[in-house]
């Protein structure tokens, strides 16, 4: 979750300038470069939860960078009231993926495309015509307990990546282990000990590495890419739909979440013009986040939502140009629709991504924890409910089954470490006196919002 700031950067480019279009095509890849894999990781991720084969996982992943490209698209250029007119990459984001796994492995992918369907277009849309009354329950001490969260309980799936897979019969061997150890080795280092281009594509490099290791020693297989058709368009309803009770409420609270990240990125990215979203801005890019989700459930993608390591780029190039990322989201809708590309990143052994995967995750937790201390007081009271709401998540992350006495739809939606989290930090910073609280010792202008008498939409 980004953070926001007071003062204004040197801009290279402003939000409506056109860069040449060489320089523009090379700005948009290293934007596209930059979350290609953390975006496709999401649904890798999930595809290995749930069962599915190589072909439906290759068929993911390019519906994956259809609809990041198709709402990067939206959210630099606008149809209507969808889309900010901002700068903002968007892709799968990780806070699905525990929800997404867990219930598509108990009820199938059907429940969670059927949820996504429902939640998605109804929730954000729901939060950005009302964002002014919402924003007060979600300060960074909740929002960042929530990245933190994201975070940690997502370690396990690293380390499991790490080692082989789940079930993998070398599981654990020296060749998995030095293969993720050589990916986050080498990213760490390019990441500490290089600037630039270098620095910013460290993570990609690495698992480019990694992946030349992994060919060399024999252990990646290339049928799948050659049986894959350069070019396919989405099957609509390919995994069918369901519409149960229980995942459509967690569906329903994660996209309550998602908004809360995609509005601090969208707060990045404009502190780079010393200002915060207009409430035009944050509607648009709220509407498109859950606009596209639900377009893309139907085509059997996961939600989509801002990346935050893109509003960092924007920061650390000084170019702020919609246009540019405008550049981006066409390359990953053209790379969305050849099936080719899903297959490569099928052909990825599980240890070369774990070594991302763990590095990306503990990125996550250190971000959430970032924003907490720049933006918190760690007194007594916060020190408190960080207590309670971490030891609530981690807790039925690390051990589900003590919830094995509750109803089976409480056992599902408490059983998400993300929900519970989120669900003990906002009751207790709402209902418990603070700085951060909405109802007691928030400013005059929080208080406006709450009650409802300051509105321009």
């Amino acid at each position: 979750m980004a953070t926001e700031s007071d003062g204004e950067i040197d801009l290279e480019y402003e939000r409506d300038d056109r860069p040449p279009l060489p320089k523009s095509l090379l700005l948009g890849l290293q934007h596209v470069a930059v979350m290609i894999v953390p975006a496709t990781a999401v649904a890798y991720i999930v595809a290995g939860a749930v069962g599915l084969g190589a072909a439906d996982t290759a068929y993911i992943v390019q519906m994956v960078l259809l609809f990041s490209g198709l709402a990067t698209i939206v959210q630099a250029y606008t149809v209507g009231p969808v889309g900010a007119r901002l700068p903002i990459v968007m892709g799968t984001s990780f806070t699905f993926v525990g929800a997404a796994a867990s219930i598509g492995a108990s009820s199938g992918l059907a429940a969670v495309f059927g949820s996504i369907l429902v939640t998605g277009f109804v929730v954000e849309g729901l939060v950005g015509w009302q964002f002014k009354r919402i924003k007060p329950f979600f300060p960074p001490l909740v929002t960042g307990l929530v990245v933190v969260i994201i975070g940690l309980y997502l370690v396990p799936v690293g380390m499991d990546y790490a080692a082989g897979g789940v079930g993998a019969a070398n599981y654990g061997s020296l060749t998995n282990l030095g293969l993720a150890s050589l990916v986050l080795s080498v990213a760490v280092l390019l990441n500490l000990f290089t600037t630039g281009v270098t620095r910013l594509l460290s993570v990609l490099v690495a698992i480019v590495l990694g992946y030349v290791a992994a060919v060399a020693a024999g252990l990646v297989s290339f049928a799948p890419v050659a049986g894959a058709s350069w070019f396919a368009v989405p099957s609509p309803g390919k995994f069918g739909f369901a519409f149960e009770p229980v995942p459509i409420v967690t569906f329903a609270f994660l996209f309550l979440v998602s908004a809360m990240e995609t509005v601090g990125d969208m707060s990045s990215i404009t502190a780079a013009e010393g200002r915060t979203p207009t409430h035009e801005e944050f509607r648009g890019a709220l509407f498109t986040d859950g606009l596209l989700s639900s377009l893309g459930s139907v085509a059997g993608t996961f939600p989509v939502t801002s990346f935050s390591q893109n509003a960092g780029i924007v920061n650390f190039t000084g170019v702020m140009s919609r246009h540019v990322v405008g550049v981006g989201g066409v390359i990953l809708a053209v790379l969305g629709l050849s099936p080719k590309v899903g297959a490569v990143v099928t052909t990825i052994p599980s240890a070369v991504f774990g070594g991302a995967v763990l590095l990306m995750v503990g990125m996550v937790a250190a971000s959430g924890t970032r924003l907490i201390f720049l933006h918190t007081d760690l007194d007594r009271r916060n020190m408190v409910i960080m207590a309670v709401s971490l030891g609530l998540g981690l807790g039925v992350a690390t051990r589900p089954e003590a919830l094995a006495g509750l109803p089976t739809a409480a056992e599902t939606f408490f059983g998400q470490p993300v929900i519970l989290t989120a669900f003990a930090a906002l009751l207790l910073n709402t209902f418990v006196p603070g700085e951060q609280s909405p109802l007691f010792d928030a400013d005059d202008s929080l208080g406006d919002a709450v009650a409802g008498t300051t509105s321009d939409d």
